[in-house]
């Protein structure tokens, strides 16, 4: 029993490599795409979308904490599950939205423009990091390695919710704060 969840185990953490390699570069070519697919004016609306759910991406994530620090496993399960789960919805709206939408311009003028950029680079540099991150606590958790889904969350946790609360900074920096004149 023992060396077929060690089979299991290589196979899910070659899936994890997999994917934490695919999707970033998926995204970096979505990024650089000049000619947009036309899937209709709702796509406009996704960044609005998104910055909604990285904004309950970050509740759920403070309350997956709270949850684990008050000993309620059933609730921390949730809270991280639906956390995990809008965070593939954000992907795959993220996916459609640059297929068919140039990038959003950023219009702040002086030190903001500093403050979004930093803003930006680090959520963009911890989002590649949290992805395996991620999938191993999923991983880790769902097979019952819990020392282990322990030990990976120390790090993964802190990660995942500064890339969520910089998803929403990022999102109102550019369609709130300073919009740009086209949209």
């Amino acid at each position: 029993m023992q060396r077929t969840f060690e089979l299991t185990g290589k196979r899910a953490n070659l899936w994890i490599n997999v994917i934490s390699v695919i999707v970033p570069v998926v995204v970096a070519i979505l990024l650089s795409i000049q000619n947009k697919f036309y899937f209709g004016e709702w796509t406009r609306s996704i960044p609005h979308v998104i910055g909604l759910i990285n904004s309950i991406t970050t509740v759920s994530l403070i309350a997956g904490l709270i949850f684990i620090k008050r000993k309620n496993v059933k609730l921390h399960r949730l809270a991280m599950s639906i956390s995990f789960v809008l965070g593939a919805l954000f992907l795959v709206l993220y996916v459609i939205y640059h297929l068919s939408n140039p990038p959003n311009k950023f219009t702040g003028e002086g030190f903001v423009r500093y403050v979004y950029f930093f803003t930006l680079i680090t959520h963009v540099a911890f989002s590649l990091v949290v992805l395996p991150l991620v999938l191993r606590a999923m991983f880790f958790a769902l097979t019952n390695q819990f020392e282990k889904h322990k030990a990976i969350v120390k790090y993964a946790y802190p990660i995942w919710l500064y890339v969520s609360v910089t998803g929403v900074m990022v999102y109102a920096f550019v369609n709130v704060l300073y919009p740009s004149a086209d949209k």
